[in-house]
């Protein structure tokens, strides 16, 4: 069914708690052969717990990014297809496999989770909706494409299309430059729905210093991917 090797990453920073099931939804995939973790210089026990795992790992000595992980893990490993995923996701991530299959199979060059809508207000997302529009508008400027999903970290790429991407900035403008890049050299693409749950940014303090950060890295982001033209 399919031709190569599928890798795994999981870059991940201070996800004690939530990494172990999120690795064993993972192993469930038959399709994937090597996962990958990637520790941003956690802080709390994250090393402790990945060591017990059969798994890969690179261990960075200090936090440097998502963008930054995901970097070491793309020039250190060989691959044929590459799949991204969030260390947050519990056992959900046994849904990654529904973003390889479109992949592997040729019918699309990468793909992207799109989440379900929380009807819910158990868990807000503080602020989310001005980096999600910043975000999308911002992959509209750059391809003229309509996309819900540019935010996500759950993707997976063919080998050919991380080949184009050679601007992986290291913080939190790292999908949204992905998406700009792989659509700009006319790589096709699908939002694939997913059932995956994670970890939600609550309306408070902490996450609306998240969030800013997060959108003060995109909007950066896309001035830079101005200017390099």
């Amino acid at each position: 069914m399919k031709n190569g090797k599928v890798l795994a990453v999981v870059p991940v920073y201070n996800e004690a708690d939530k990494i172990v099931d999120t690795i064993e939804g993972l192993k469930k995939i038959d399709l994937i052969d090597e996962i990958l973790i990637v520790n941003d210089g956690s802080i709390d026990n994250t090393v402790e717990v990945v060591n017990k795992l059969d798994v890969s790992f690179i261990n960075l000595a200090k936090n440097q990014g998502k963008g930054f992980a995901m970097k070491k893990a793309i020039k250190e490993k060989e691959y044929d297809y590459i799949a991204f995923v969030d260390g947050d996701l519990e056992s959900t991530s046994v849904e990654v496999e529904k973003l390889i299959y479109p992949v592997v199979l040729g019918e699309v060059d990468f793909t992207i989770a799109k989440f379900p809508i929380r009807l819910s207000n158990t868990h807000t997302k503080g602020g989310f909706g001005l980096v999600k529009r910043l975000a999308k508008k911002g992959v509209y400027f750059y391809t003229k494409k309509e996309i819900d999903t540019s935010l996500s970290g759950q993707r997976v790429y063919k080998k050919e299309v991380m080949d184009v991407i050679d601007y992986i900035p290291n913080r939190y403008g790292i999908e949204v430059a992905m998406t700009i890049q792989a659509l700009k050299n006319d790589f096709t693409f699908k939002e694939v729905p997913v059932n995956m749950t994670h970890r939600y940014t609550d309306r408070n303090f902490k996450g609306f210093r998240h969030r800013g950060k997060q959108f003060f890295d995109i909007l950066k982001t896309l001035v830079i991917m101005f200017f390099r033209g």
